[in-house]
């Protein structure tokens, strides 16, 4: 179920929060969780501080991506897809009409339910507004109940018209989706996954591999990701590709790591780049047998590699902890 707030400017993290409770936990009580993207409030130290205070588990979409936070980027879609109709002709109304696109959508009949979001939460169906309202010897109330009426109407049509157009677009380049097992490998698409890569363009299609852990539905699967990929672990289908293994190509586990002076260390197999974070000299590692997902920002001090070290400053002396070139 949406609820929608309009909001002059977005809010900080202290609006946020008040702003939460007002529409959230005011009508369904705290949530167990919440799937947001990393916009600056959810990601601030007071909105996290908040959550973690009342017992919310937090998780972070990849992107603005309707497949990585599913259910509410197609929301959010559809309600700039029907306030755009408007906002054309009458852009100083769009806040009242607002309450009237949540109305909308949360009576439509979901097609992966059968159910709309009211008869989810509450188990009954809302009744909607009389196709005609009768004659009162009251002018005000009947241009009130008329212009009620005719905001219905164009709000329902817009939606109506937004819905048929997506899945005209969906059926145009819908296949089979493919069948995992809990337990299978599969590659990651990267679209919408910062790598630490110089050149997005450049960088490897597919991540992974990763093992799933669940499926949530026919188009919707939970992934095993390693823990300094910090986004939801919910992926739809399409951004996913099977591992295909035979006796020419087996996959293979990432290397373990190796004792040290008694400290289990790994593989450096090459340093990428250099910078100063609070005073300290840190080095971009790539690790041996790991993907560009695995590539993280070590202390240069931890780094026990001065041949890959020295190499770097060779080839980019004016980087951090470098000499530069007269």
């Amino acid at each position: 179920m949406g609820h929608y707030v309009p909001l002059r400017k977005l809010p900080s993290a202290a609006e946020l929060v008040p702003i939460f409770i007002n529409n959230v936990v005011r009508i369904h009580g705290i949530p167990l969780g919440i799937v947001s993207d990393r916009g600056t409030q959810f990601v601030s130290r007071f909105w996290k501080g908040f959550c973690k205070n009342v017992g919310i588990d937090l998780s972070f979409s990849s992107a603005y991506h309707p497949q990585t936070n599913g259910a509410a980027e197609r929301a959010n879609q559809n309600i700039e897809k029907y306030l755009r109709c408007f906002i054309s002709e009458q852009q100083d109304n769009w806040s009242d009409l607002l309450p009237w696109a949540e109305y909308a959508l949360n009576s439509a009949v979901s097609e992966s339910t059968g159910h709309s979001p009211f008869f989810t939460v509450y188990g009954f169906d809302p009744p909607v507004l009389p196709a005609t309202f009768p004659d009162t010897t009251i002018p005000a109330l009947d241009e009130h109940l008329a212009s009620l009426r005719e905001t219905w109407e164009r709000v329902k049509k817009a939606l109506e018209k937004s819905s048929v157009i997506q899945k005209i677009k969906a059926d145009r380049r819908r296949r089979q989706a493919p069948v995992y097992q809990v337990g299978d490998r599969v590659w990651l698409s990267s679209q919408n996954i910062k790598l630490l890569v110089p050149s997005m363009k450049l960088a490897p299609r597919y991540i992974g591999p990763y093992r799933i852990l669940r499926r949530l539905n026919p188009v919707s699967y939970a992934l095993a990701l390693p823990p300094h990929i910090r986004i939801h672990n919910v992926f739809h289908v399409s951004l996913l590709k099977p591992l295909l293994c035979n006796r020419y190509t087996k996959a293979r586990a990432p290397p373990p790591p190796v004792s040290v002076e008694d400290e289990e260390e790994f593989e450096v197999k090459a340093i990428l780049d250099a910078r100063t974070s609070r005073g300290s000299l840190q080095y971009l590692v790539d690790w041996v047998g790991y993907g560009p997902e695995d590539r993280s920002w070590i202390p240069a001090a931890e780094v026990h590699a001065p041949r890959l070290v020295k190499a770097f400053y060779l080839a980019h002396p004016r980087a951090p902890g470098g000499r530069p070139v007269a």
